[in-house]
């Protein structure tokens, strides 16, 4: 995770981001702490990189890598305001002693990479090039599916799907082509449908361990349907950083050692 110490919107990249009405700073950290605290008292440890002046969003940590079985597929950003936050958290994992491939293909890691057991979901359409998908099958050796998002407001995947577990996923529908939801109900016939209501809240960029899922308190109907699949819900408040379009996934990189 990172800090929200330099948060602000100051610039328009998603639909969610409007420069004149800003956002608080002194908020989004308040918020940020009570989803880390969230973390902590579930057991996960977080490790925490330093903020850089200058980049408001680099808080959206998921954005910054992929890991898997510590090995790390570098992010390269769609936008020229995000474009530092790359390096910067290649160089925090390369310090770790984590072998780091640099991209050769846009790509924004984990708003775009979804890992479960045996593949990794992988959106393109609005930032992510379908030339990284394969890139990072080459580089992790895992299987990746592309699936194409259609709908501006969840210009990331972690915006409109997150696995529950190691095997299944929630996702809203209306945010991909009808091919890859097809795919997806192929894959997933068990998934959790989450109606728009929900997914206009970010409901979907939302964090599960496999038995407890952090979600944006908001969401109502979809942590009804949760609790009913026999998860335990822990909603967080993270209406600041919605502001530039973020939820407790975006602001989480997953480490997978």
């Amino acid at each position: 995770m990172c800090r929200p110490e330099f948060f602000a919107v100051t610039y328009a990249i998603n639909p969610w981001m409007d420069p004149a009405a800003g956002a608080s700073a002194e908020k989004a950290l308040e918020q940020w702490d009570a989803l880390k605290a969230a973390y902590e008292s579930l057991g996960h440890r977080v490790s925490v990189i330093d903020p850089i002046d200058g980049l408001p969003d680099m808080v959206f940590a998921a954005n910054g890598a992929l890991v898997v079985d510590a090995h790390v597929y570098g992010a390269k950003f769609a936008h020229a305001e995000r474009a530092d936050e790359g390096p910067a958290y290649a160089k925090w994992f390369a310090e770790l002693g984590l072998p780091v491939k640099e991209a050769s293909f846009t790509n924004e890691g984990e708003g775009d990479f979804l890992t479960l057991d045996e593949v990794i979901l992988a959106g393109t359409g609005f930032r992510t090039d379908v030339a990284a998908h394969m890139e990072a099958q080459e580089f992790l050796g895992r299987p990746v599916v592309t699936l194409r998002l259609v709908d501006p407001r969840f210009y990331h995947l972690d915006t409109a799907l997150f696995p529950l577990d190691g095997h299944n996923v929630a996702y809203y529908p209306g945010a991909f082509s009808e091919g890859s939801l097809q795919v997806l109900r192929r894959m997933f016939p068990d998934a959790i449908i989450a109606a728009e209501e929900d997914a206009l809240v970010l409901g979907l960029n939302a964090v599960s361990d496999g038995k407890n899922v952090i979600v944006n308190a908001e969401a109502t109907g979809l942590s009804a349907e949760l609790e009913r699949g026999g998860y335990s819900v822990i909603p967080v408040d993270l209406s600041e950083l919605r502001k530039a379009g973020g939820g407790p996934k975006c602001c989480t990189l997953e480490i997978r050692l």
